[in-house]
């Protein structure tokens, strides 16, 4: 009896998961480091903390509702394409950014970097290697993505903020945009599987807005999009509060960068230890059992005192939980829709043609914080 597992990992798998997970590690390295920047940009320009916050709105909704026209762009031109277009986005939002001014924060910070991380994080690439992966390692796959991508987090953070206190915050975040830039030259390691087709047949065309209305229509996905509402909604404000609100509490900056370091540390093990759990419980109640234990969490941070202990035993906590909602919801999207993106022959990455249901699978991983 052939082995199930033969073959699984391939080549073409492993090299794509290699290129995604180090886009996706300098993605969220970045987005996730922006916090850092609030205290100096308020001290040194005039823009407010209420400007810088709702500055990460904008990106944060920008992030989920450019979700489904990057996925558009990957189904049309492949995605080396829209990493590539991502990578010159978020070069141009962190400049515009380091302006110092309010349009710039808006448009840049806002809404440039929010659509540069529309097309370098999950939605774009956990649909690349799911497409890639066979139904025997896909979770594990995903997984490793996940995990892989948090390490940026580990090591930009501190590094930015050292950039900070050594010369000055734009320095600094011209160096978060020469990291941006290298993105696109890693989209030069994305392969194609074997046995692909080169190209969508007119037939296999994917009407889009069937596609959308066919997913609202369905109840568990209804129910996993709110709960990423309030997923999104914790994640995004630790990452852009939590290190001016541990500076106000009184302690060095240091703290704050140390915490959201910590976080991406800890998310790769819990992302891991997520993807290994969906595969004996179950992925509903490995996705609520994420949930709560956040939940208890930040509830529990908000009663103690803040100290540089609490505040990195809270991080640690927050960081295993961060991304492991990824392993539960992919699988969940995967078991819904399918699984999508394919690589052409011709150019960059693009997703299968076999129907509705890989088109969805592929936008539904969309808003992760």
């Amino acid at each position: 009896m052939p082995n199930p597992h033969a073959g699984s990992w391939t080549p073409a798998l492993i090299l794509s998961l290699v290129a995604a997970g180090t886009i996706l590690s300098l993605s969220m390295g970045l987005r996730q480091s922006l916090g850092l920047f609030m205290e100096p940009m308020v001290r040194g320009t005039g823009i407010t903390v209420a400007t810088f916050g709702f500055a990460m709105a904008i990106q944060n909704l920008a992030w989920g509702i450019g979700q489904p026209f990057m996925g558009a762009l990957c189904d049309r031109f492949g995605g080396r394409i829209v990493v590539i277009i991502a990578s010159v986005l978020y070069c141009a939002g962190l400049y515009l950014t380091a302006t110092g001014n309010t349009i710039g924060l808006y448009f840049g910070g806002g809404l440039l970097i929010g659509l540069a991380v529309a097309g370098t994080s999950h939605g774009v690439l956990v649909g690349i290697v799911s497409r890639l992966a066979t139904p025997a390692v896909r979770a594990t796959a995903i997984s490793i993505l996940a995990a892989v991508g948090s390490l940026g987090t580990f090591v930009i953070a501190p590094v930015a903020q050292t950039m900070i206190d050594g010369s000055s915050w734009q320095f600094s975040m011209g160096g978060l945009a020469l990291l941006a830039a290298s993105m696109a030259a890693v989209t030069l390691l994305f392969r194609r599987g074997r046995g692909e087709t080169p190209a969508t047949a007119p037939s296999q065309q994917v009407d889009a807005r069937r596609a959308i209305a066919e997913a609202l229509a369905n109840r568990t996905f209804v129910i996993t999009t709110m709960a990423f509402f309030a997923c999104g909604f914790q994640l995004i404000f630790i990452a852009t509060h939590l290190p001016n609100f541990v500076g106000i509490c009184g302690l060095p900056p240091s703290v704050g960068a140390q915490a959201i370091a910590l976080i991406g540390i800890c998310n790769a093990v819990g992302t891991l230890v997520a993807g290994y759990l969906c595969q004996r419980w179950g992925n509903r109640n490995v996705l609520a059992l994420i949930y709560l234990l956040r939940t208890a969490s930040i509830a529990v941070f908000f009663v103690l005192p803040v100290s540089v202990e609490t505040t990195l035993v809270f991080a640690a906590a927050m960081g295993f939980l961060w991304l492991s909602v990824v392993p539960p919801v992919s699988g969940l999207i995967n078991g819904l829709f399918g699984a999508c993106c394919r690589m052409p022959a011709t150019h960059g990455l693009t997703p299968s043609a076999d129907g509705l249901g890989a088109w969805r699978g592929s936008r539904a991983v969309s808003g992760l914080s």
